[in-house]
């Protein structure tokens, strides 16, 4: 407990790897790493900088001093500048040569978009996980019969199985989605105050081959294969629209998978991992809540709002940069990665220990089923010498019949009630084969196959991070 507010997405839900990611020591060692790369490649370039000053950069990249940097920063009112000072302390060989050229985006534009790249990396695989959780789980069910259900009303019968591939199928779209993403992250590279590159042309004496080589160069260094053709002062905002939709993208996904596992678990059809010692309730002892898939929408929620600010930001930017996004951008870009990585540890470790109560799963297909199959009854009545219109009426007042004995808490028995009806010519062993469950489940089954063999060769390798997962 601590005597400041503390986000619950980092006391309580998101990753340590992710923590450690938007930490400020991974932010500030990171613009320490630009800068030092900035002098090297300026250096290969001809400028007058000497190995020894840039060997004085990476050698203080991590001792931060950072009541340094808060005191500067009082005193200037910049960040940026404060750590420049801060920095040139630690490496005062080099303190005439940090920054060189560039202007403060140059750190901390860069420093976002090396960041948000491998924190899509990590959610990519944290899905990779649920996905693959889900794979194991729908191939397990793929021929268990349950209810389906439209509009929450009893319709025919599906598969535990194939209703976990909705859920991936789902899950498969936040996929490509993050794929586009990363694949469309470019490096800002040193642009200026502008984005014309003006200072370096000063630098370079109007070579700008020597530019590109060195904008080329240090996308290279930190993972990019190209910078953005065209910027202002900042990379454009529409990037980070782009993250956080795919972010709130996972995040519906989630949503509805977590929605259906909380309905299904009040009709003790499926439920979501409920530890030995466990409590469910302060009052009420005998509760089991689905507590995890209720955080999974709650967290869900919050990100699909979140995602709101990146657009919002981007549709303001004025010609080459405003400061109207900066505020905006510390708290919406962290906590949208912060709450999917959340989301996605929770989705994992539901997903992990699902657990199916086949007995209640039965008893609700057993319940519902001759209903379903009125019309196999009807062509079988038929098939035995009975009259369509007449075994029609039969099976309406008996289904009428067997409705109202069930809304006043007794069992179906609509099977009893057409077994006594001597026209339909059926005896109730013969109903009960016409109404064996896995003959109303279509082609569930083979649907699960189909769509795991397509969805296999994405998922080699997915499992568990290095992390344990504790919820």
């Amino acid at each position: 407990m601590t005597d400041r507010y503390e986000s619950p997405l980092s006391s309580r839900y998101a990753s340590k790897y992710m923590l450690q990611l938007f930490s400020s020591d991974t932010r500030y060692q990171t613009w320490r790493r630009l800068w030092t790369a900035l002098a090297r490649e300026e250096m290969k370039q001809g400028l007058p900088i000497t190995e020894e000053q840039v060997a004085d950069l990476e050698a203080h990249i991590s001792d931060i001093d950072y009541d340094c940097v808060r005191e500067r920063e009082k005193e200037v009112r910049h960040d940026v500048m404060a750590h420049v000072y801060a920095y040139g302390k630690a490496a005062p060989s080099a303190a005439g040569i940090i920054h060189l050229g560039a202007t403060s985006c140059y750190v901390t534009d860069n420093a976002d978009l090396i960041i948000y790249r491998d924190a899509l990396q990590y959610i990519r695989g944290q899905l990779l996980g649920v996905l693959s959780n889900l794979a194991h789980f729908a191939e397990e069910y793929k021929d268990t019969p349950t209810l389906g259900y439209t509009h929450y009303q009893p319709a025919q019968l599906v598969t535990v199985g194939k209703r976990a591939t909705l859920w991936m199928q789902d899950y498969l779209s936040d996929l490509e989605e993050i794929d586009f993403a990363l694949r469309n992250i470019k490096f800002l590279g040193c642009r200026g105050t502008t984005g014309t590159e003006a200072s370096f042309v000063e630098l370079f004496e109007g070579n700008t081959e020597k530019i590109d080589a060195m904008n080329r160069d240090l996308a290279e260094t930190f993972g990019f294969s190209e910078c953005f053709s065209v910027c202002g002062q900042t990379y454009p905002r529409k990037v980070d629209s782009r993250i956080l939709n795919a972010l709130s993208s996972v995040a519906q996904s989630a949503y509805r998978m977590a929605n259906d596992i909380r309905l299904m678990q009040h009709d003790r059809q499926v439920e979501e991992p409920f530890e030995k010692t466990q409590i469910g309730s302060s009052a009420m002892a005998y509760k089991r809540n689905p507590m995890r898939s209720e955080r999974i929408c709650s967290l869900a929620r919050y990100l699909i709002a979140d995602a709101m600010n990146a657009p919002m930001t981007a549709s303001v930017q004025w010609m080459e940069r405003t400061l109207d996004d900066s505020a905006n951008r510390r708290i919406s870009m962290p906590e949208g990665f912060l709450c999917a990585d959340a989301i996605l540890r929770l989705a994992r470790n539901v997903t992990d220990g699902l657990h199916v109560n086949e007995k209640i799963i039965e008893k609700t297909v057993r319940e519902y089923l001759p209903f379903m199959a009125t019309e196999n009854l009807l062509m079988e009545g038929v098939k035995n010498g009975g009259d369509r219109q007449q075994l029609h009426e039969i099976i309406r007042r008996c289904s009428m019949e067997a409705t109202t004995r069930m809304k006043e808490g007794g069992e179906c028995d609509l099977l009893e009630r057409l077994a006594g009806e001597e026209a339909f010519c059926l005896e109730e062993k013969d109903l009960q084969e016409i109404l064996a469950p896995e003959k109303y489940t279509g082609r569930c089954a083979q649907q699960v196959d189909t769509f795991l063999e397509t969805v296999r060769p994405l998922l080699s390798g997915a499992g568990q991070s290095s992390e344990e997962i504790e919820i």
